[in-house]
């Protein structure tokens, strides 16, 4: 069962782009790395919390890039185009444009969820 997710996501992975997706999995690896590592380390002056806050910026960034380039190349393929293009055509672009600003968000929700639960961990001790 497990397979079958790791193969859904990886498939999404490389239908969104891998120039785009495989950075922004790496982001989110980094965050939730640096998440638990500031756990363990007890990150008293805030700079790892600072470093994930960038990161996950960074992934939220790169992903509407990603977004922004896939729709710029793909509204020049069909106005290249002679004849009219099919909706089911446009609409599954559309989908392969929105994966990688949504894997970004994504990964900008967990990194920011992390840095508020060490926020309220560091009230809670304080």
């Amino acid at each position: 069962m497990n397979f079958l997710i790791l193969g859904e996501l990886f498939k999404r992975m490389n239908e969104g782009g891998p120039f785009f997706m495989y950075p922004i999995f790496l982001m989110l690896l980094i965050c939730i790395g640096l998440i638990v590592f500031s756990f363990l380390k007890q990150d008293l002056e805030g700079k790892l919390k600072e470093l994930i806050s960038h990161v996950s910026l960074f992934a939220l960034v790169w992903g509407f890039l990603g977004m922004m380039i896939g729709l710029i190349t793909a509204f020049d393929a069909i106005s290249s185009i002679e004849y009219d293009v099919a909706t089911q055509v446009l609409a599954g672009g559309l989908k392969i444009g929105l994966l990688s600003p949504t894997f970004g968000i994504f990964t900008f929700l967990v990194a920011r969820f992390g840095i508020i639960v060490l926020h309220l961990r560091k009230s809670k001790n304080a």
